[in-house]
């Protein structure tokens, strides 16, 4: 569920440089955000807040608390989404320790080190990994308690994107499929409940700080559910093009358990094909909602000129 793509567009020597350095000071903010807000390791159980904290101190570039703080930035916000940034944070942690494991997806390396399983053991990641799903509410609870509007609103979004018709949907969908047949739609669907729920929560939940309309809601939904098939189409282009050492992670692995990827429906000419569409319907969407846009254009933009 993590995106490598965004690890080697945002690196590139012919990205926008406004969004290089925006990116750079989200990312930043991020990351001081889990050091001061995570238990700390010292705190007992020693050894499964030091798994939680490997596992979240093991960089990426964060995209989808980015996105939280962007979204918060669109328009006026009446709080500090730091907090909600971090929780989006924890529960994606959560789903890529438990993807890793044996009994899923058996990957041994994760952003370029031990996967939280090899580095512990698999008890220690099953739990480090239902601790960060956990304190992602706790954090939001918390944090947000004087403003319960607000706070019903974030565990609403997060709640509904991690649930069993979402993200762990479409990843039970994803198991259920290995090795058969799977038509355009299914795929559609294993996609923007496993990987775009997430990264459309970020955006709502970026977006209720700013206490939203209806229609605001609806036209940030439309950019986080194009933006994230594109980015699932382009990811699967590279585990069909790319070696482990660019990726940081082992690639292959969906071929090698037989999973439908757009590359298998499509090709790569009509992956390619695919992401274009989604790319342009995201910015299409971003460019209708309006506020200080800038960097969600920015970024669909480069996107865009990178697939093109």
């Amino acid at each position: 569920m993590g995106f490598s793509f965004i690890a080697r567009f945002s690196q590139g020597s012919g990205v926008n440089q406004a969004l290089k350095e925006k990116l750079a000071t989200y990312q930043k903010r991020v990351e001081r955000g889990i050091e001061q807000l995570l238990p700390p390791a010292s705190t007992r159980p020693e050894r499964l807040h030091t798994a939680m904290r490997y596992s979240m101190e093991a960089g990426g570039k964060r995209i989808r608390p980015v996105l939280v703080i962007a979204a918060s930035e669109l328009f006026p916000s009446q709080a500090d989404p730091l907090a909600a940034a971090v929780a989006m944070e924890c529960l994606h942690t959560y789903t890529l320790i438990h993807d890793d494991l044996p009994a899923i997806d058996d990957s041994d390396l994760r952003r370029g080190r031990p996967s939280c399983h090899m580095q512990f053991d698999e008890a220690t990641a099953v739990l480090a990994g239902d601790s960060l799903l956990t304190y992602a509410f706790q954090l939001l609870a918390g944090n947000y308690a004087q403003q319960p509007s607000l706070a019903t609103g974030l565990i609403h979004d997060l709640a509904t994107a991690s649930s069993s018709e979402r993200l762990i949907g479409g990843q039970m969908e994803d198991i259920d499929n290995e090795g058969k047949p799977v038509d355009a739609g299914t795929l559609r669907y294993i996609h923007e409940n496993k990987t775009g729920a997430l990264l459309t929560a970020a955006l709502t939940m970026g977006l209720r700080f700013c206490a939203p309309t209806t229609e605001q809601l609806q036209q940030i939904e439309a950019v986080g559910y194009h933006l994230g098939l594109t980015f699932q189409i382009v990811d699967d282009i590279l585990d069909a093009t790319s070696n482990a050492e660019e990726l940081g992670k082992p690639v292959g692995n969906d071929s090698a358990s037989d999973k439908c990827t757009y590359i298998a429906l499509h090709g790569i000419d009509g992956a390619y094909s695919e992401a274009k569409k989604h790319t342009a319907a995201a910015l299409e969407a971003a460019e209708a909602l309006g506020g200080n846009n800038a960097f969600l254009l920015d970024l669909i933009g480069d996107l865009e000129h990178r697939i093109n």
